[in-house]
């Protein structure tokens, strides 16, 4: 099948890089929990990442002379979180729980785990609002209360955003678990599934058996010489 997402239109350079469809590759009892991951992926990115760069212009823009190096640091690292979080989420995360539940696949639910519970516990800490996190949170937000209620407002409204997208994601973390743990999936079945993917992959065993070749000519030229 072609790839459809992200859905770009033709005239732009670059197509498409995955291929989904919930309603024909997820069974149906699944493909709610799918869809709020896929929900909670675009939450992430449109209501939190942008919105925390446009909260992080503006404690930039309101900070007194003092803070004003700081606020400078915390909207170039929110800038940065912008461009690199989403793709990387979504391949990170996203598409492990979107083919966990496609396939079967006990590495992917594995994975899945993984990546989400860091950016769990990293949403949690974004909250808090530390200015080395390029966050709005409750900490520089409640210190912007003495220099702009606006900004202040602003600010603690997307520490409320980071807070409550934190519970969300708490809650789609357990419910996977509960599903992962009703199928039957196992450490020793994620391990067996990376082994054969490993194996059965084309440039995996052309790099073996160009070993193997080599390894063979060293011995046989290797005898030659010594007799």
């Amino acid at each position: 099948r072609n790839n459809n997402w992200p859905p770009l239109p033709s005239f732009c350079p670059v197509g498409p890089c995955f291929y989904q469809d919930f309603e024909l590759e997820i069974p149906q009892e699944f493909r709610r929990i799918v869809r709020l991951g896929y929900y909670l992926w675009m939450a992430h990115v449109a209501a939190v990442l942008l919105i925390n760069t446009l909260g992080t212009l503006a404690y930039f823009i309101e900070a007194s002379s003092t803070d004003a190096s700081t606020a400078g640091a915390v909207f170039g690292v929110s800038l940065l979180l912008c461009v690199i979080l989403p793709p990387c989420s979504f391949i990170c995360w996203f598409r492990p729980l979107y083919k966990a539940f496609k396939n079967d696949s006990s590495f992917n639910f594995f994975l899945f785990f993984l990546v989400f519970f860091v950016q769990f516990v990293i949403l949690v800490v974004q909250c808090l609002g530390f200015n080395y996190l390029g966050s709005c949170g409750w900490i520089n937000g409640t210190s912007m209360l003495k220099s702009n209620l606006g900004a202040a407002g602003f600010m603690l409204f997307i520490a409320a955003c980071f807070t409550c997208l934190s519970v969300l994601d708490m809650i789609l973390l357990i419910r996977v678990h509960r599903i992962y743990r009703s199928t039957g999936a196992s450490f020793a079945k994620a391990k067996q599934e990376f082994s054969q993917g490993v194996l059965s992959n084309e440039t995996v065993r052309g790099v073996a058996a160009d070993a193997a070749t080599s390894s063979a000519r060293s011995a046989f030229t290797g005898g030659g010489g010594r007799y």
